[in-house]
């Protein structure tokens, strides 16, 4: 009978040692980097971030956008996330990143940029790629109220009806964003009643005019990917205000969903109002706070991860060259 030799029965030991190790340890820790190179979301131009109504940047190194830059990063993509006002109007706001964007480009010394926007960053992004088209490869909206969100119309009926209230209450938010705008490093001017009108059916259908690029012609359609102005479009949304009972900000969600009586929403935003270019999807298991990974990553454990959402959009970017 015939002993087999130690060369091989240690290779193979080796082999299953190194094989427990890359399984074990998370990619993102960079251990084995040196044999493994991730580049699933290494996209040709910079991915540009712009957050929502009432959104910042980063608080005492809390992000809006919770851990999805980083995952995006950690395979291969350039990542910036944006600050405009808290509270104005798509207008002022569009015109803020716009000028984030310049320096952007003239920092990396990219052509272009992958704006993505949240909530009524996706209007923002939408400003800023049909000024200045030669900036953006490819605008994103995620579930961003394109033809106006149902709570805007509430209280701008309320304003409307109550002026003077109106104003005070305009007033009282003011200053509370200016709070969250301060301690976020903004400095930027806010004007809630102007993003009240932005976000409102009226609102939205005057920009719509100024700005059509990507919108569908019909009501709950899809439009061609690329728009007449060079531009990709693409969009995604949730559906379910409700998804973890352990996330205080569901209840609400749960509220604030009656206004659309009966009708597909996110809570805040309806799945027709969020359609923009390619529409991805429109039902996924996440309410308004739950696209971008909020609270603290408390989504539904049903549903595909919001980062990984994320970072699937990356991918596809990258592979149409974007």
């Amino acid at each position: 009978m015939t002993t087999p030799t130690r060369g091989p029965i240690r290779a193979l030991s080796l082999t299953l040692f190194l094989f427990s190790l890359s399984v074990s340890l998370p990619a993102q820790a960079g251990w084995f980097d040196w044999l493994y190179k991730d580049t699933y979301t290494q996209t040709r131009y910079p991915i540009v971030l712009s957050h929502g109504l009432f959104g910042f940047d980063d608080i005492a190194g809390y992000n809006y956008w919770y851990r999805i830059p980083e995952e995006l990063r950690r395979s291969g993509a350039d990542v910036y996330v944006t600050q405009v006002a808290a509270a104005n109007s798509t207008e002022v706001r569009g015109e803020q990143l716009a000028r984030q964007v310049e320096e952007i480009l003239a920092a990396t010394g990219a052509e272009k940029v992958n704006l993505i926007g949240h909530s009524h960053g996706g209007p923002t992004v939408r400003y800023v790629a049909s000024v200045y088209p030669q900036y953006v490869a490819s605008a994103t909206a995620v579930a961003g109220p394109h033809t106006g969100a149902r709570m805007a119309d509430v209280l701008l009926g309320m304003q409307q009806a109550l002026p003077l209230t109106g104003e005070v209450i305009g007033e009282i938010v003011n200053a509370a964003v200016s709070f969250l705008d301060l301690i976020s490093s903004g400095g930027y001017e806010q004007d809630s009643l102007a993003a009240l009108y932005s976000l409102s059916t009226e609102g939205s259908a005057e920009f719509n005019s100024h700005h059509p690029e990507g919108l569908p012609q019909d009501a709950c359609g899809e439009a061609p990917e690329q728009a007449s102005n060079g531009v990709r479009y693409y969009s995604w949304s949730g559906a379910k205000p409700l998804t973890n009972a352990l996330d205080i900000s569901d209840a609400g969600m749960g509220l604030l969903a009656l206004l659309y009586l009966g009708e597909k929403n996110d809570g805040l935003v309806s799945s027709c109002s969020s359609h923009l270019g390619l529409v991805i999807r429109d039902d996924y298991w996440m309410n308004h706070l739950d696209e971008v990974n909020q609270i603290a990553g408390l989504t539904s454990p049903f549903e595909t991860n919001p980062a990984t959402v994320f970072r699937q959009h990356a991918n596809r970017l990258k592979n149409r060259g974007l």
